[in-house]
Formats: C-alpha cells, structure tokens, sequence
C-alpha cells in the first residue's frame, strides 16, 4: 500500500499569487503519519541531511523510494506544466529548526520546483509555519501559511520573486524536502546548500562563486 495519496495534491488550484505554488493536506493517512514518525531517522542536529547518511524504517523508506519514482515526477510536472527530464532531483530530511532558521528567500537560482512535505503529529505554536510572501521584507504580508503537520504538503516553482520564511522557531519540525535543479556545476552547489544547512551552505555557495 503506497504511502502517499496524492489524490488532494492534483486536485488543489495551482496558486499565482504572488507566484506559482500548490499546498495540499492529507496526502498520507494518519497511520502513515504514524508508522513515518516511528521510522523517522534519528537526527541530532538542525541541519538537512541525505537519506543515504541516515539510518530509518521501513515506512520512510517506502516514502524516499515513492517520491523518487517517476510517477512523482509526473505528477509535478503535470501541475506547473513543466518537463523536468535532465534535471537533477535531490532529497534532503531535516528534524530540527533553530532560532537562525526561516528567513526570508527565494531559494538559489539553479532550483525549479520545490517539494516539503511535513510529518509532525501535532503543531500549535505560531512559528515555524512557512508562509508564501509577497515581498522580502515583510513576514506579515503572506499569500498562505502552511502548518507543519504531518499529511501537509506544499510545491512551488521557484523564481526571483518566490520569497518565502517563518517566524523563528527552535525544536522538532519534521520535513522531507524535494528539489529538482538544473543539470550544471550548479546543481552540486545547490545539493551541498541543503545537505549542511542555511549558514554553511551559504558561505560554500559564496566561496565557490568567488564572492
């Protein structure tokens, strides 16, 4: 039985403002949610990290071999209408937030659509909710916020307006982040901004441009 019920994903409205994105709840059933988050590898610090550098169950590995399939790929391409053939798909798992985390960006140019995909069981705090902004300066000034529980799932196509963030937040906050870059030296530039972190990446990012 697949983990993922994408059913509500390819139903939601394709959203174009202030730039193209989805949000969608209950793709996975809440004993998915809960076999996910018993299976969920063990992370000690606020950093992405790949699968291949973890340790998890079952249920999260049927999830990473779902969300790798070519199925998937069609799905997204099918809703931005956009072919994702040579591009690069990178996933990356992260457990905690920290205070530094959710500033507003646009995510590095060599992106094109992102995927999140959350899995915490319960969420009542008013920060570490992503929200879909219209501007960089303005946190307040969102298109739509999205709780990170488990069974919420977002996408969005990125772009140089494609500003997104979250309050400050420090503890669990469990995603599961899909991309698909652009085939170029760029494209390991981009792997190696999710796989250390915000701060690491951006100063690897940085050097390896020269400024």
């Amino acid at each position: 039985m697949a983990i993922l019920d994408l059913t509500n994903f390819e139903n939601a409205p394709l959203q174009h403002d202030p730039f193209e994105f989805v949000v969608a709840q209950g793709v996975m059933s809440p004993e998915a949610i809960e076999a996910l988050n018993r299976d969920y590898p063990a992370i000690d610090l606020p950093a992405n990290y790949n699968p291949e550098d973890l340790e998890y169950g079952p249920s999260f590995r049927q999830l990473l071999d779902e969300l790798n399939s070519a199925e998937f790929d069609s799905i997204i391409e099918s809703k931005f209408g956009v072919d994702l053939e040579g591009t690069e798909k990178t996933i990356t798992v992260r457990k905690y937030s920290e205070m530094s985390d959710g500033n507003i960006h646009t995510d590095h140019w060599s992106k094109i659509i992102t995927v999140l995909i959350y899995f915490n069981p319960e969420w009542t705090q008013e920060g570490g909710r992503l929200r879909f902004l219209r501007s960089k300066d303005d946190i307040e000034d969102y298109a739509a916020e999205i709780i990170p529980v488990g069974g919420n799932m977002l996408a969005f196509r990125r772009s140089k307006n494609s500003f997104h963030g979250y309050k400050r937040f420090k503890g669990e906050r469990r995603m599961v982040q899909v991309n698909w870059v652009k085939s170029s030296r760029f494209a390991w530039y981009a792997q190696q901004l999710a796989r250390f972190g915000t701060h690491t990446g951006k100063r690897l990012l940085r050097m390896t441009q020269g400024s």
